[in-house]
């Protein structure tokens, strides 16, 4: 999804060493995000698209993490968020395909608001479709990755079981082998 993978280039390291990757700085990750979702613009972001781009960033951070506190997002952010889409026009058509019909649509605009613009719309499409409760915050305090939780159950609980789940159950079963070590033992005379 757009919005997520957008909120997650402020990438953490996950295994704890403490760094922290904009990748919004990155001229050729930029690139290949706008390619990877079929956006375009005419130029790269002047400093002041960037630190929209980046405000942006912080204001879908924010709403994500009321979802993920089982609270709605203040209001404020929601009206940013419409100012932001309104920002944006597109041109919709249907077109034709084997399964009978599917609505394209293309951005009239080829400059680094609209892109602003499709961000804070797939985020609204997140939230209008009533699947916000899905919305997670990975439990590795590390990552801190963003994603969308797709089990049936609902109960995941980071972004990778392989990576971070396996990285903070090994840190569980440190922290009780300490914690077992550390007990005094008393002996009896």
């Amino acid at each position: 999804m757009l919005w997520d993978d957008f909120i997650n280039s402020l990438h953490h390291d996950w295994r704890g060493d403490g760094a922290i990757d904009d990748r919004l700085d990155n001229p050729k990750w930029l690139n290949q995000w706008l390619q990877n979702h079929h956006l375009s613009v005419e130029e790269p972001p002047t400093p002041q698209e960037l630190l929209a781009l980046k405000e942006l960033r912080t204001l879908l951070h924010r709403i994500v993490t009321q979802f993920t506190a089982n609270s709605l997002p203040d209001e404020k952010d929601i009206a940013a968020l419409n100012s932001l889409m309104a920002q944006g026009s597109v041109i919709r058509r249907l077109a034709k395909n084997e399964e009978g019909y599917r609505l394209e649509w293309y951005a009239q605009d080829r400059r680094w608001p609209q892109i602003g613009a499709e961000i804070a719309s797939s985020m609204a499409q997140m939230i209008a479709s009533g699947e916000p409760s899905r919305i997670r915050i990975c439990d590795n305090p590390n990552c801190l990755w963003v994603y969308v939780d797709e089990t049936r159950n609902r109960s995941k609980k980071y972004c990778d079981d392989k990576m971070c789940g396996n990285l903070m159950k090994v840190r569980r079963f440190r922290a009780r082998q300490k914690a077992a070590a550390d007990v005094p033992t008393h002996e009896h005379e």
